[in-house]
């Protein structure tokens, strides 16, 4: 029977207090990404970088989120620490899959390996719904990098996953944060574990992957920072559990 645990707080120091091993961790990190230069970096919240709106959505906020001014040094050692105790966690053959964009592509490969991950290859997330750029290629894409704990062993029944995932965000009431991923996509994602087996998502968010892994049939571990997510997200899960 799959279930699930969310934890409130920072993921670092939460992570160095658990010790039950995953077998895979799935996460969508602040890209800390939106800006040609060190003022728009960081003068802007994450809701006026990602959203034309500044953060108003049919009617009602979306809620903030930290931790998307760094510069791309301090996030590559920030996304270092973290990865490192995440794949502590993971079971050898598990696997680890990043969410990233064109800009921090490279560090995020970066880091995966900085970690201790065997890395495996790039996956592509295209989104239909992205704007078109007057006189430029349109930025449609974004990336999942992924790799393992060591060798991965495919078993009796292996999984076979593309390569390459459709899917927009969700629109109206049904899109609960500023980044959040398709839940199609992440349903199609949290596979790469065995049926029964459990899921980590240092960044939470409101939830997406832990509603994907649960309805996949995995088991779920969340961390999420915001008091306001992971309110969100707890009420997602308890749902979907």
């Amino acid at each position: 029977m799959s279930h699930w645990t969310l934890h409130t707080g920072d993921s670092l120091r939460i992570l160095s207090g658990i010790d039950t091993p995953v077998d895979a961790v799935i996460c969508d990190p602040p890209y800390n990404s939106g800006g040609r230069t060190m003022s728009e970096r960081t003068s802007r919240t994450a809701r006026e970088k990602y959203m034309t709106s500044g953060g108003r959505h049919h009617g009602f906020d979306l809620g903030d989120f930290t931790g998307e001014n760094r510069d791309q040094r301090s996030y590559l050692a920030w996304l270092s620490l973290i990865l490192a105790e995440c794949y502590r966690l993971t079971r050898p053959g598990g696997a680890a899959l990043v969410f990233t964009d064109w800009r921090q592509l490279p560090t995020t490969t970066d880091a995966l390996q900085a970690a201790g991950y065997t890395w495996r290859g790039i996956a592509v997330w295209h989104k239909p719904a992205a704007r078109p750029q007057p006189g430029r290629l349109k930025q449609d894409c974004e990336f999942i990098v992924w790799g393992s704990n060591g060798a991965m062993v495919p078993g009796n029944d292996p999984v076979y996953l593309p390569g390459h995932f459709t899917g927009s965000q969700p629109r109206g009431n049904n899109r609960q944060h500023v980044t959040q991923k398709p839940l199609d996509v992440m349903q199609q994602l949290v596979r790469i574990v065995p049926e029964g087996g459990t899921v980590l998502d240092p960044f939470t968010g409101s939830g997406t992957t832990g509603e994907a892994a649960l309805i996949e049939g995995r088991s779920f571990v969340g961390i999420e920072q915001s008091p306001h997510y992971a309110s969100i997200a707890q009420e997602r899960l308890a749902h979907a559990a």
